[in-house]
């Protein structure tokens, strides 16, 4: 996500920035900016993306108004700002704070069952999580296992994306310049001896999970545990979120790993079937990414 500049006066501005004038500097109060900034997410919800003149006429305010507005919910990730085509659109925030209403998301709806299914085939704990802007892995919903030790993420828990299953998942159906935007933003802490700390080995490893189709966290975030994670595209083929299922490293041996990595790529296969999604082949993927670069 692109940050807007400081200075939206700036001569260099698009269909989603507005020219302040001096008349329209005066903040609305509490209440009302509160009122008029729910109803721009509620307007976001219902649409992929909206100009700010579009917004500003909808809420019935002054372009500048709703700029601030939304440069306020952009910054705490409850909207987001497309430079390509000067469109706001909802944030992963949103979704976090609306988790008591997650089952109303196709995605979930389409997940869930396929999620027990993996559960049940693996007795190992299923995730579903997807990847923000921001570079975190936010996690939308589980289904665990009975087993006494496994992992437990509730809704909306966040997670460093190098160090976690999911996220190299979703980081390898990036664009190298993608992932080093986002890496610049988070870094790429360690937690664990086996955190992937260096450019070089991260992306040694998103090339390895891009070409076989699911990821492994090593014990990259937690000691003593493991997670498989692949893929869900949408009709675009692009990758919006991801499945896996995790627990101690004492059940994923190495010798099961390729097993269940099939079981969990399989399983995102048959959720992005169910959402009308795609998954290019590993010749059109590279050729869409490396335009991307």
């Amino acid at each position: 996500m692109n940050d807007i500049p400081a200075n939206p006066t700036s001569t260099k501005r698009g269909r989603g920035r507005p020219r302040l004038q001096q008349s329209e500097l005066q903040e609305p109060s509490t209440v009302q900016a509160l009122e008029r900034g729910l109803g721009l997410l509620k307007l976001l919800s219902k649409c992929d993306g909206a100009s700010l003149s579009d917004l500003s006429l909808q809420i019935g305010v002054p372009a500048s108004t709703a700029y601030r507005l939304l440069n306020t919910l952009q910054k705490l990730e409850f909207v987001a700002f497309n430079e390509a085509n000067q469109e706001w659109s909802i944030g992963v925030e949103a979704f976090a704070v609306g988790s008591g209403f997650f089952n109303r998301s196709n995605l979930i709806d389409a997940a869930r069952e396929v999620m027990r299914g993996l559960m049940l085939d693996t007795d190992e704990t299923s995730n579903l999580a997807i990847l923000s802007d921001s570079g975190f892995v936010t996690f939308l919903t589980q289904v665990e296992t009975s087993n006494p030790i496994r992992a437990f993420h509730l809704p909306g828990t966040r997670s460093h994306a190098h160090s976690a299953g999911i996220g190299k998942a979703l980081l390898a159906e990036l664009s190298r310049k993608q992932v080093e935007a986002i890496l610049q933003k988070t870094g790429l802490q360690a937690f664990t001896p086996k955190t992937l700390t260096t450019p070089v080995d991260l992306f040694n490893n998103l090339h390895d999970i891009y070409q076989c189709g699911w990821s492994v966290d090593d014990e990259e975030r937690h000691v003593g545990m493991r997670c498989i994670a692949a893929a869900i595209h949408n009709h675009r083929g692009e990758a919006i979120a991801g499945v896996s299922i995790s627990g101690p490293t004492a059940r994923f041996p190495d010798d099961a790993l390729p097993v269940l990595g099939s079981k969990v790529r399989q399983a995102a296969m048959d959720i992005t079937h169910r959402i009308g999604g795609q998954v290019q082949n590993y010749e059109e993927r590279r050729e869409r990414l490396n335009a991307a670069s």
